[in-house]
């Protein structure tokens, strides 16, 4: 008898009787990896489809065309995950998503104003751009970013503090194909994977050229016209420098190492 009844709902499933048909998948997966120490806030946009006249209702502090997800800082990197639709409906208009904004944060010190941010995002595309390859094969399409910190110095003690710079995502090439990145087009991602691989660079550099002269185990901050020249520029003089508050109250002529 059991068996007779699970042959019966399979035979109803199959001809749609009991809703079992499989929907179309509407949605992809979103991953970020991370490097230690920082702190992301995503936003997925939705905007009407293109051909559609509905209009979005004014905002009320509420915005529902908008997902936005938060990740705190870790010590350690770290990988999030999402799951976002391509399509919503809000007030009975038609959405796709439009973009999916990043807005990084990242600590370089342990004091709490010691924090640089950095924006970056994705677009997504209703069509291909010409003699652009599509998703590959695995399902995985996998982008790239880099980031790296830029130090300077400010206030009358030429205090070190950091600006995060991050370039724009980019594709992963493979070894023997070169791969457009910046924008996503939105039939191709259903059911599929997007991985955002953020990378940190190893090396800090200056924030501007010619406010520094590079030695062995460091740099070393140019004099400019006295030791209150707050922009001081080298111009040419790399023989005369000026201390420099480190991040940690230390004083010094050589960042980061304060060793010759």
């Amino acid at each position: 008898m059991f068996r007779q009844i699970c042959r019966a709902g399979l035979a109803l499933c199959v001809m749609g009787l009991w809703g079992c048909t499989a929907r179309p998948v509407d949605s992809f997966t979103l991953e970020v990896d991370l490097p230690a120490e920082f702190e992301l806030k995503t936003a997925a946009n939705y905007r009407p489809a293109t051909g559609e006249l509905c209009t979005l209702p004014r905002r009320r502090g509420k915005r529902p065309e908008r997902k936005v997800f938060f990740t705190e800082f870790t010590p350690v990197a770290s990988r999030v995950s999402y799951q976002l639709p391509l399509t919503e409906t809000v007030d009975g208009c038609p959405l796709v998503l439009r973009n999916v904004a990043f807005d990084f944060n990242a600590k370089w010190g342990k004091r709490s104003t010691d924090v640089g941010g950095a924006f970056g995002g994705i677009s997504i595309r209703d069509h291909s751009e010409r003699d652009r390859p599509g998703m590959p094969e695995s399902g995985v399409q996998e982008l790239s970013g880099q980031c790296q910190w830029l130090f300077r110095t400010a206030g009358p003690q030429h205090a070190i503090i950091k600006v995060l710079k991050c370039d724009p995502l980019s594709a992963v090439d493979p070894p023997d194909k070169s791969r457009t990145g910046g924008g996503l087009v939105r039939g191709e991602l259903a059911g599929k994977k997007v991985r955002v691989k953020i990378g940190l660079a190893a090396e800090e550099l200056p924030y501007m050229g010619d406010n520094w002269v590079r030695f062995p185990n460091g740099w070393k901050r140019c004099l400019g016209d006295n030791f209150e020249d707050l922009y001081a520029f080298c111009n040419g003089n790399t023989v005369d420098f000026k201390s420099i508050k480190m991040p940690d109250g230390r004083i010094c002529e050589l960042y980061p190492t304060c060793t010759e």
